[in-house]
């Protein structure tokens, strides 16, 4: 950021211009320091937990250029009596500190420290925002801050990295000779230029986020939607949407494009989706899924909308019928498909299990919001739906991605559409009403979030049952010397720590929470590093997993002998390994769902599953199967190893919890009774209170955004030091 007007004038004017002289305390010789101290624990905070989005980055430079700016002005203070003087350096030097151990943390913050680094409209906005509350006289043209023009030519969807990897299917060259003119759409575009708005000079993603954050207004996060239709002329002969299907695609009939579907798994996402663009005509539609579930989203065209063509895209495309409607892709291979897909015409969009491109860093990301972004160049208002009932994983800016791809924001401020809602409130983030009013707004853009228990009444109960179990032999009684190891090993490191800094005012007994946390993070940063390497928390929970393995698999036999069918989750291929073993000794039928199988393999495994009584369990990766599959033959789920997320859990059980379930589904979780597994599996819990909170309106308590890596972590180095 340049210097700035304020800057030089405050080493001039006699009267400080920033100094609030209705107050006489401390703060009032230098008011945007309290302001900068919050601001950048909320930052370090954030990158503790390696969850520093784009709104705390920007915040990063922000409090950086606002520290230089404060220590020019203190310097050349005259009236500053040099006490005064040197406790205000003190505590910018404090702040600077701060900044450094952050950016030390996270490497690539370092150019943002840079003198001369350009400022974003976002950050100007938020510079002056920071300076308002402080109470700074700011001249009319720091007031007004304009947006950067767009670049007039559009980001080319296929990056030159993957230039050379692009094929051409021969049969989508005989589609574009046979029609190589799109028909035009000349009505207008969503991004036409529209008039100067109130809230154009505001910073609105952390607001907007913070909205959801804390649950603002206590309302379930889904929009009106229209009432059931008297009648339903939409299913096929034989079929029947539900009445929770049938007023979401009477939202597409009336107009509505752009969906974050967000009901809870096991409500048929997948069938509304197909639905919906038949209603909006939004043909070729294309869908991005997970490798798992391709067939499936193959059969469901055919079955809801059996006068359309559907082709799975496999490989280089050789065998895909190119005049088909529906063109189904999986996220592995979308990078080589990109060029002619982003030529065809497409009017459509479906991404499925959405949370999959929260990461805006990853390839897949990119992929996706890139092909997104050219179908809304080339077609009025596309039908764009992101489909998953865990959009959020950690972290409520893992809204972020999605919103990009429905078009509502671009990241750093939010779409012309949105921005008119929240004009439309009259409010402002300064204003408590207005997160509540936010909140509302982005719903109503289009997320639609149901629960089972309110639009499928006659679903039965669902209940997720604890099994302790003791390793008491000789390679469980290692694994929890390996784990007191490592808690001392944490609790060294700490102690060190301490010495060095020293207390720094801590009780007797009492814990610095910050140097817990920061010990814990860089030895989860060093455990993803060394990976299999070393004795870490990853190789003793995957020890955990092959010391529960048969006695996992023993006790799925014996409901299998009870019960009848059950499905058996695992996180590791040396676990499934086993219990197949297992079952096989025992006597019993099995399938098998793993990653690495084609998507016809895994098809007629789950078939042969839900249709086949000899066939007794479904062994199942919990990455692999945990998506987008439909097992509601079985009614018991057994959870060999724990998952790393809430989500990943939850997933996992509503293959078995779904429409089309008539039983109570009970998912029994193996948890070694006196290890880790049994702090990761109480964290996994207290997880789900964000989704909780964020979409389903309930007063739950803010839970902590660390990962549950992170937090077992701190959970041992705790334990060590002998606290709690």
């Amino acid at each position: 950021m340049p210097p700035t007007a304020s800057a030089q004038r405050s080493a001039q004017s006699p009267a400080n211009r920033r100094r609030k002289t209705s107050s006489s305390r401390r703060d009032d010789e230098a008011p945007i320091i309290p302001i900068l101290a919050r601001k950048v624990r909320e930052v370090e905070a954030k990158a503790q937990r390696g969850k520093l989005g784009p709104t705390n980055r920007t915040k990063f430079q922000v409090i950086a250029f606002l520290v230089r700016e404060e220590r020019a002005r203190v310097k050349a203070d005259g009236e500053l009596a040099d006490g005064a003087r040197a406790e205000l350096l003190k505590r910018l030097d404090g702040v600077a500190t701060i900044l450094a151990k952050t950016a030390a943390r996270d490497t690539s913050l370092i150019q943002l420290l840079e003198v001369d680094q350009a400022a974003s409209p976002v950050a100007k906005r938020m510079r002056r925002d920071w300076l308002l509350e402080s109470g700074a006289d700011l001249d009319p043209d720091e007031l007004i801050i304009t947006d950067i023009a767009p670049v007039a030519s559009a980001a080319p969807v296929v990056p030159a990295a993957l230039a050379q990897r692009q094929v051409v299917p021969v049969t989508i060259e005989a589609r574009q000779m046979a029609n190589p003119f799109l028909p035009p759409d000349l009505g207008p575009r969503n991004g036409a230029s529209h008039p100067r708005r109130r809230l154009d000079g505001w910073e609105l993603m952390g607001p907007l986020y913070k909205a959801f954050e804390t649950g603002a207004g206590g309302s379930a996060a889904s929009m009106d939607l229209p009432s059931v239709p008297e009648f339903d002329r939409l299913s096929p002969k034989g079929l029947e949407v539900m009445p929770h299907q049938s007023r979401f695609l009477e939202a597409v009939r009336e107009g509505h494009r752009s969906f974050l579907l967000a009901d809870e798994p096991g409500l048929g996402k997948t069938a509304e989706s197909v639905l919906a663009a038949s209603v909006a005509g939004a043909y070729p539609l294309l869908a991005v899924v997970p490798n798992v579930v391709k067939m499936n989203w193959a059969r469901e065209v055919e079955r809801w909308t059996p006068h359309r063509r559907a082709t799975v895209i496999q490989g280089d495309g050789e065998n895909i019928d190119a005049f088909a409607d529906v063109f189904i892709v999986n996220y592995e291979i979308l990078d080589r498909h990109l060029s002619w897909l982003s030529s065809i015409g497409l009017k459509g969009l479906v991404v499925d299990e959405a949370h999959f491109i929260k990461n805006l860093t990853s390839q897949r990301s990119q992929n996706v919001l890139a092909l997104a972004g050219r179908i809304r160049e080339q077609v009025r208002d596309p039908l764009l739906l992101a489909l998953t009932g865990t959009p959020l994983i950690n972290d409520v800016e893992d809204f972020d991605a999605i919103w990009r791809f429905l078009g509502w924001t671009n990241g750093e401020k939010p779409g012309p559409e949105l921005m008119e809602k929240l004009d439309a409130t009259g409010l402002t983030p300064a204003d408590k009403a207005f997160y509540p009013e936010a909140r509302e707004a982005v719903i109503s853009m289009g997320i639609v979030r149901r629960k089972k228990k309110d639009v499928a009444a006659d679903l039965p109960d669902k209940l997720i049952a604890d099994l302790p179990v003791e390793l008491d032999d000789e390679y469980g009684r290692s694994i929890r010397q390996a784990e007191r190891e490592l808690g001392h090993r944490l609790a060294d490191r700490y102690r060190r720590i301490i010495e060095a800094r020293g207390d720094r005012g801590l009780a007797p007994g009492e814990i610095d929470d910050d140097i817990v946390r920061l010990v814990a993070h860089n030895e989860l940063e060093e455990s993803k590093a060394a990976g299999t390497g070393s004795e870490n928390v990853f190789t003793m929970v995957r020890r955990i997993g092959q010391a529960k393995a048969l006695l996992a698999a023993d006790y799925a036999a014996q409901l299998q002998r009870s019960v009848g069918k059950v499905v058996f989750f695992a996180k590791h291929i040396d676990v499934m390994d086993a219990a197949e073993r297992h079952f096989a000794a025992s006597g019993l039928r099995t399938v098998s769902l793993r990653g690495d199988q084609t998507s016809t393999a895994r098809q007629a495994a789950i078939d042969a599953f839900n249709t086949d009584p000899g066939v007794g369990i479904a062994v199942c990766s919990l990455t692999a199967a945990g998506v987008g599959v439909n097992m509601q033959a079985a009614s018991n789920v057994v959870l060999a190893e724990l998952s790393w997320t809430a989500a990943e859990q939850t997933q996992a059980i509503d293959r078995v919890h779904r429409i089309g379930q008539d039983e109570p589904v009970t998912a029994w979780r193996i948890i070694a009774a006196h290890t880790i597994d049994t702090k990761i599996a109480e964290l996994i819990d207290s997880k789900q209170g964000l989704a909780a909170r964020a979409l389903d309106g309930e007063a739950v308590d803010p839970q902590s955004s660390d990962s549950v890596q992170l937090s077992a972590l701190m959970h041992l180095t705790r334990q060590a030091l002998g606290a709690a």
